[in-house]
């Protein structure tokens, strides 16, 4: 099958209707594409066939976690280019097939057939999760959230870096390191709750404890962290301990639901609120603003997808889902705020950090690459594969304003209208 590159190029080109912009080197050793471009590495037929069988997002996935295509070059340089082929979904996205009724569609699909050689379809790489869609039960919860969370301590301690924070840093400047990032980002938060010494905080989704930790440090308070990571639980316990903080900081393996010590004088939601699933968001809502006595106040810190124009349809991103987040859902921020409102909630205030998270994610992807072997040994190939897409895309998803993220500063405002906030709120920064 010589020349395989160039019968590629030809035949993807056919079905799109414009070149690849990408460079492609087969299997063969043959190369062909645009001079300068990235490459994109098509390093057997079983690759052809993943796409055919899964045309679009997931089999390009299964191609690159299952390691039968790579990325030569610029990684996110590669994404960009082809991101409108696979990832954008607007009207105008070409879309990686188009109907099989056009003639020259056919013959391109023939031709990849034949290229792709005997027509079975592989099977999908076990790193892959196939569940019934959005459940959220305790139980399925407490699934989706190991799969995602109980990769291994070593493995995010080599991503996430000292600071063992999995959410968006908060940057002084572009050149600021991440560590100082992340700790700016703990302490905007204690901030924005207004915590002082003595008063009661509930960290929902506190990960490896670096935000009780950091309150209970600089602001005194009393901290209660809850995950559904026995993995997160455990590490999280070593640190609280290492820092002298078990008097003031406790960890528990609980789901959020299951919390009923109330009342708290702060509740922190970082990064969680996108497994809590469109159907249970107004239950969640609701348990926390009962959580909260008279005037608490909660820091929802949460991933915000664009709005669509049919907002009742089922969609979900197909990797993210099969790979990353499995029962993840993003709402729009103005879903998000409705939703804190109907629960009860005065919301007070909104900020968006999306360029943010953006410098966040590079310098994860800058801290997977310098320790790739480190990690493939911790985690296997196919799974650091993954966590090496998952980020590369997503950095570029919030520099495109495809996603953004924002904290919403929200309070159980009492029955006298005082919601203890200053005249001019924004004293934190």
């Amino acid at each position: 099958m010589a020349d395989a590159a160039s019968r590629l190029q030809g035949l993807f080109a056919q079905l799109l209707g414009a070149p690849l912009p990408v460079r492609i080197r087969a299997w063969d050793g043959s190369q062909a594409g645009p001079p300068g471009a990235p490459t994109l590495v098509v390093r057997n037929r079983r690759a052809v066939r993943r796409l055919l069988f899964k045309p679009g997002e997931l089999g390009l996935a299964r191609a690159w976690v299952a390691g039968d295509v790579g990325i030569e070059g610029d990684l996110y340089a590669a994404l960009d280019l082809v991101s409108p082929l696979i990832w954008e979904r607007g009207e105008e996205a070409p879309g990686l097939l188009r109907s099989l009724r056009e003639p020259h569609v056919r013959a391109a699909v023939r031709g990849l057939l034949r290229l792709a050689g005997p027509p079975l379809p592989p099977a999908p790489p076990p790193e892959e999760v196939r569940r019934p869609r959005h459940l959220h039960t305790r139980r399925s919860d407490r699934r989706a959230i190991s799969h995602h969370y109980d990769v291994g301590n070593d493995f995010y301690a080599l991503v996430l870096g000292p600071s063992m924070v999995y959410s968006c840093a908060y940057w002084a400047s572009p050149d600021a390191g991440l560590a100082d990032a992340q700790r700016d980002k703990l302490e905007l938060v204690c901030r924005k709750l207004a915590l002082t010494p003595g008063q009661r905080l509930l960290d929902v989704g506190c990960g490896w404890g670096s935000l009780v930790i950091h309150a209970a440090r600089e602001h005194g308070v009393h901290a209660v962290g809850v995950t559904l990571s026995q993995e997160q639980a455990a590490y999280a316990r070593k640190r609280v301990a290492d820092a002298g903080l078990t008097d003031r900081v406790e960890i528990r393996v609980l789901d959020y639901r299951d919390v009923t010590d109330g009342p708290y004088d702060a509740v922190s939601s970082i990064g969680m609120a996108e497994h809590v699933g469109s159907e249970r968001y107004l239950e969640y809502a609701g348990h926390l603003h009962r959580l909260l006595g008279p005037g608490g106040r909660l820091l929802n810190h949460q991933i915000a997808r664009r709005p669509r124009r049919d907002e009742s349809a089922y969609d979900v991103d197909a990797f993210i889902d099969a790979y990353v987040f499995p029962d993840g859902e993003l709402a729009p921020v103005g879903t998000t705020v409705t939703q804190l409102e109907r629960a009860g909630f005065e919301v007070r205030d909104l900020e968006s950090i999306r360029e943010h998270y953006a410098l966040t994610l590079r310098q994860w992807v800058a801290n997977l690459e310098a320790g790739w072997e480190r990690a493939v040994a911790l985690a296997g190939a196919g799974r650091s594969r993954v966590w090496l897409l998952y980020m590369a895309a997503s950095a570029l998803a919030f520099e495109r304003n495809r996603l953004g993220v924002n904290q919403v500063l929200a309070v159980r405002t009492p029955g006298s209208g005082d919601s203890g906030l200053p005249l001019r709120t924004r004293t934190w920064n």
